[in-house]
């Protein structure tokens, strides 16, 4: 049964940092890029960034320089460290696998709020 378990996150004030983890079936992390999406109140998922099975990331524009995607192999686990936070980061976080098309079930997702 594959599975996606997200958490880490919570509620910071703007400029803070969170880092969240998001525990995945071994039988898709293997074999995939893994991302990290969000979801704020009344707009579409949007994808945040992306880390290949060899490394290799990238990231939206909107996040490039204040998030860092990183993932270990041997937990079968992936990782989004978030600094210098701002309101409009504010969003329910997801992970996934990197292509729509190999897309899995949708975990449960862990809400980040940033406000002061």
């Amino acid at each position: 049964q594959v599975q996606l378990v997200e958490s880490g996150g919570g509620l910071v004030q703007p400029g803070g940092s969170l880092r969240l983890s998001c525990a995945a079936s071994r039988s898709i992390f293997s074999s995939s890029a893994m991302a990290w999406y969000r979801q704020a109140p009344g707009k579409q998922r949007e994808w945040v960034a992306t880390v290949a099975k060899i490394g290799v990331t990238t990231y939206n524009g909107s996040v490039k320089g204040r998030f860092t995607i990183s993932r270990d192999n041997a937990k079968n686990t992936v990782y989004l460290q978030m600094n210098s936070l701002k309101p409009e980061d504010t969003a329910v976080y997801y992970c996934n696998t990197g292509s729509s098309t190999r897309w899995v079930d949708w975990g449960q997702g862990t809400q980040v709020t940033v406000s002061s």
